[in-house]
C-alpha cells in the first residue's frame, strides 16, 4: 500500500471535499431512535437519576451504559448523521430536545433504575407528534 497527502491525491484522482450526504430532519432522527427501541421492546435499560436537578454542567456529561441513548448509539446511521457519544449533552444536540422532552424519555422519576426500550420508544414518539403538531400540544401550539 502506497501512502500520500491529500493534496497528492488530487493530481492523480477526483478527491471531494464532502460527501453529499443526505441529512436526516428533526423527526427522522426521533423516528429513528424509537424504531432501534422498538426493535428491542423488551429490552431493559438503565435511567439516569436527577436529569430535573442537575446543573447543566453536569447534565451536559452525565451518562449511564445501556441507557436508551445508549442504543441510539449503537446505530451506525445516527453515528454517520452526527451522534458522538451516548451522554446526555450528545443526545439533547443531536435530537434537538429540550431538557424536558429528554427527561420524560429516560429519567428515573418517570420510570425507576431501568425502563423497557419500548417505554422509551413511546415517549420518544410522544415528542415527535408534538414537534408535528400532532396531539394535544401541537394543537395549543398552533392555535396560541
Amino acid at each position: 500500500m502506497r501512502y500520500a497527502k491529500p493534496e497528492q491525491l488530487t493530481a492523480i484522482a477526483n478527491v471531494s471535499e464532502q460527501l453529499n450526504v443526505p441529512r436526516l430532519s428533526k423527526v427522522e432522527r426521533l423516528n429513528r431512535w424509537a424504531d432501534l427501541l422498538e426493535s428491542e421492546a423488551g429490552r431493559r435499560l438503565n435511567t439516569l437519576r436527577g436529569t430535573e436537578y442537575l446543573p447543566e454542567e453536569e447534565l451536559e456529561v452525565m451518562r449511564m451504559n445501556g441507557s436508551p441513548i445508549t442504543v441510539a448509539l449503537e446505530d451506525p446511521m445516527l453515528r454517520v448523521e452526527g451522534l458522538t457519544s451516548d451522554r446526555y449533552g450528545a443526545a439533547k444536540a443531536f435530537f434537538d430536545l429540550t431538557d424536558g422532552e429528554l427527561h420524560n424519555v429516560l429519567c428515573y422519576c418517570h420510570f425507576g433504575a431501568t425502563v423497557r426500550a419500548d417505554r422509551a420508544a413511546a415517549a420518544i414518539r410522544r415528542i415527535v407528534r408534538t414537534s408535528e403538531g400532532k396531539g394535544l400540544r401541537g394543537w395549543l401550539r398552533r392555535v396560541l
